[in-house]
């Protein structure tokens, strides 16, 4: 079962980093970096979050929400 998982995160985490590129306008490496840096990276990590089964664009929603709420955080 961890290998299915496996095999959906490595068809899924691409398709993210491109929306990540696109919007934050960040080259590839810096984009992979970032997704695997923030909390819902480390939530795709966790197969006990059930998240791979999550689409692409939901998951980015959740980085772009996450990233959002850290910056206002850091700005108030």
């Amino acid at each position: 079962m961890a290998m299915e998982h496996y095999l959906i995160r490595a068809t899924i985490i691409p398709e993210i980093v491109k929306m990540i590129e696109k919007e934050y306008h960040l080259p590839e490496r810096e984009a992979l970096k970032a997704f695997y840096m923030s909390a819902t990276g480390a939530s795709l990590a966790d197969d006990a979050t059930g998240l791979y089964g999550q689409s692409p664009l939901f998951i980015f929603s959740l980085y772009r929400q996450e990233t959002e709420e850290n910056c206002h955080g850091r700005s108030l």
